[in-house]
């Protein structure tokens, strides 16, 4: 019961905070703005969040596979030796395994990143309107400080990213190299 008391006093609050400043047009598209330009951000960062969802799936997919094969050569085999073609690729698929669980990494620490900037944008922008709307200035510059580390977040992503993609030119060399 006091926590519905807590809430019904807080929206009365804010209703009384909001019909207290009235803001002229002018102030409301100023704000607005502000709001746009991390809910942009967010926006940006969910396409690199998609992409690097993708990539994930297809890393974890190629996984799988692998493991599959090795584990199906390994049963076929049993006791037997495997010929010289068979121990290459057995090689192969071990080194290839150990570079796109490495790789994998990359792609979850890109997806963490970019997932810690959406939510400091997302706080940034929710700052922006609480700022206003209780007419507190205080916080500015610990808002701009928050789309800094949003937009730091982002760059540190975007590097995992590359470096991924460069893992994984890396190992497809390696693969085409080891069937020659």
């Amino acid at each position: 019961m006091t926590l519905i008391k807590c809430i019904s006093h807080f929206s009365l609050y804010l209703l009384q905070q909001i019909l207290r400043t009235m803001p002229d047009v002018s102030s409301i598209v100023e704000i607005i703005q502000l709001m746009l330009a991390p809910g942009l951000m967010i926006s940006a960062c969910g396409l690199l969040l998609l992409a690097m969802n993708n990539k994930y799936s297809l890393v974890v997919n190629r996984i799988r596979l692998l493991n599959e094969e090795r584990r199906r050569a390994l049963h076929k085999l049993g006791d037997k030796e495997f010929s010289f073609q068979e121990n290459v690729r057995f090689e192969s698929i071990t080194k290839q395994l150990e570079k796109l669980t490495y790789r994998v990494g990359l792609v979850r620490n890109a997806v963490l990143s970019y997932t810690l900037a959406v939510a400091l944008f997302v706080l940034t922008s929710l700052l922006i309107g609480f700022g206003y709307l209780f007419e507190v200035t205080k916080i500015n510059s610990f808002i701009t400080i928050l789309f800094l580390l949003g937009m730091i977040s982002v760059l540190v992503g975007v590097l995992f990213a590359a470096y991924e993609t460069w893992k994984g030119y890396v190992i497809v060399k390696f693969e085409v190299d080891s069937d020659e």
